[in-house]
């Protein structure tokens, strides 16, 4: 599997195939039993070497109940030892972008469910790196506010090109956010597929509807059903 710098790439597959386990071993937080992991072309070795210089958001927001939304966001560099006296304006700014400005003293349980998937993407933002790992963010969400975060998703991702790794149940958001997806098969006999989306940037929530869209989407189905059958 190879990611080019700039591309959103998402992942599926059945569950349990090792969707999660795969973004875990790139971010650092567990050891590949197997083969290598490269950053730029170069070897990157243990997975201690990845850690922090990868940001990673896992499938809960785990946002610290006891810290406010702004230093939630500014708590991965308090811990490198890198906060600034300019580290919370910038949070500050992330957050207005996002559509948080007014709620950096609010705490987690004052929040949505999309406004702390927004926090929490802020907080990953802030840790810094050119490669980003989505563990379904939107998962938990309802079909509204998920349409709301793939607005401001595909908005964000346009202007700050970052790299991004993206792991998804659902086949339309894969389509909608991606420029490749990868399909993971169900069973150690399987093949990883690749499949490429083509479709233009900038993207919209009509494109749904669209025949090149609605094609792609019953392939990306096809291609996921024969790998559960494997």
């Amino acid at each position: 599997m190879t990611v080019r710098k700039g591309e959103f790439v998402s992942i599926v597959g059945a569950s349990g195939c090792g969707k999660s386990t795969l973004l875990k071993v790139i971010a650092g937080l567990l050891e590949q039993s197997a083969g290598d992991i490269r950053l730029r072309g170069t070897d990157s070795g243990s997975g201690a070497n990845r850690l922090g210089h990868i940001a990673y958001m896992p499938q809960q927001d785990l946002l610290l109940p006891w810290r406010t939304v702004l230093d939630n966001c500014v708590l991965p560099l308090e811990i490198k030892g890198r906060a600034s006296s300019g580290t919370k304006a910038e949070a500050r700014d992330m957050l207005k972008r996002v559509g948080l400005a007014g709620y950096e003293l609010a705490y987690p349980h004052e929040l949505s469910g999309g406004m702390r998937q927004r926090a929490a993407f802020v907080r990953t933002l802030m840790n810094g790196g050119e490669l980003m790992l989505l563990d379904e963010p939107f998962g938990a969400l309802d079909a509204m506010t998920k349409r709301d975060m793939h607005r401001w998703l595909l908005e964000l991702w346009g202007n700050l090109k970052r790299t991004v790794m993206f792991i998804t149940h659902d086949l339309e958001e894969a389509v909608l956010l991606s420029d490749r997806i990868f399909l993971m098969p169900a069973g150690s006999g399987g093949a990883l597929q690749e499949m490429n989306v083509g479709l233009p940037r900038p993207r919209s929530m009509q494109m749904n509807f669209e025949p090149g869209f609605v094609s792609l989407r019953a392939e990306l189905e096809r291609r996921l059903y024969e790998t559960r059958a494997v």
